[in-house]
């Protein structure tokens, strides 16, 4: 029996058209044998909660360089949890400041990264995380 793959959807929220990054965190995601599905940009959380249930996806990673991580972040936990998803894991990547890091983790939040982060502590971080 093989083991099932870990299914991570990549989105990017809000009105930021910056998406290097989240496409560098795909790949890499990727290229360490999880399914990764990249929603592109200008997401909304409701269009990403939709893509969450419709894929079956075990992670949820958020690419925000806006400043809005405060406002979307809320919502979509909100979103899963209505669909039945409160299992599904929220990772956050961009510009995060650190007095919002607590309060990201109180939500729900379980994973932050800044600018710079290493592929391969995400990669680590997304296992453990789905390993439970």
């Amino acid at each position: 029996m093989t083991e099932k793959k870990i299914r991570v959807l990549v989105a990017k929220p809000g009105l930021d058209g910056h998406d290097r990054g989240a496409k560098v965190v795909a790949r890499a995601l990727r290229d360490a044998g999880m399914e990764v599905i990249y929603t592109g940009l200008r997401q909304t959380p409701e269009m990403i909660a939709e893509a969450a249930l419709q894929e079956d996806v075990d992670v949820v990673g958020l690419s925000i360089l806006s400043g809005a991580h405060m406002a979307l972040t809320p919502r979509l936990l909100e979103l899963l949890k209505i669909n039945g998803q409160s299992h599904v894991k929220i990772f956050i990547g961009g510009i995060i400041p650190d007095e919002d890091l607590h309060r990201l983790k109180e939500m729900g939040v379980t994973g932050v990264y800044g600018p710079g982060a290493s592929t391969e502590d995400i990669i680590r971080d997304v296992r453990l995380a789905v390993a439970g």
